[in-house]
């Protein structure tokens, strides 16, 4: 699987984007042995000291080819931790408060997301300045922390508004890897990128690496 794209004038990042998105797709939708994989990575993610830190966790609920994390949600809701997952309305990522898989039906699309009767439940609904570690999909990334989505902005919103100190660690496949992302001034770089290979220490909101070199997974 090639993490290469053709070349693009420089200055055309929307076109450098969407090639890298292309590669990034067929290299995911590739990708053999997506639930063990997935597994190693989400327990990658739950091993870092930021979850163990962490009070309340946002995990996205994976659709199509992502990174899978709804086999290890109820293991998550096990640990005692306040499980906090996405849904969209209008465009925009509403957070859920989830206590038990049973809460999560599919919806539009076949995305497994929180019940439409819960949701306007007050007790349900949290901020997300509320959140002490956020898990963050993605299409591509680099080692950086460098990231792109589908293009739609909904992550971003969101991460807009997350507290400075609240941790933002990504899932991927290896495959999703590039050498670079092109990045804008108003894009969020990942404190961390987790694979299957390694956990990469990205630029973060602080815009400086926190090590020179990626640590292997514990």
């Amino acid at each position: 699987m090639s993490t290469e794209v053709l070349a693009v004038p420089p200055a055309d990042l929307h076109a450098r984007k969407q090639l890298i998105r292309q590669q990034a797709h067929a290299n995911r939708n590739a990708q053999p042995d997506k639930d063990e994989i997935s597994r190693r990575i989400v327990a990658s993610f739950m091993a870092q000291p930021e979850y163990a830190a962490a009070r309340a966790v946002m995990f996205y609920v994976d659709v199509r080819s992502e990174v899978r994390t709804r086999n290890d949600l109820e293991a998550a809701l096990r640990t005692g931790k306040k499980i906090v997952v996405p849904y969209c309305v209008d465009g925009e990522l509403e957070l859920f408060h989830l206590e038990s898989m049973d809460e999560l039906e599919l919806g539009m699309y076949r995305i497994l997301e929180p019940k439409a009767d819960l949701r306007s439940v007050a007790a349900k609904r949290v901020e997300v300045e509320e959140l002490d570690l956020i898990m963050v999909p993605g299409v591509a990334f680099d080692r950086r922390g460098g990231r792109t989505g589908h293009g739609k902005g909904y992550y971003d919103k969101l991460l807009e508004h997350a507290r400075p100190d609240t941790p933002l660690i990504a899932l991927a496949f290896e495959c999703q890897l590039f050498p670079e992302i092109p990045m804008q001034p108003h894009d969020i770089f990942m404190d961390k990128v987790v694979t299957e290979s390694a956990v990469y220490d990205g630029l973060g909101r602080r815009q400086e690496p926190l090590s020179s070199a990626p640590s292997k997974p514990r």
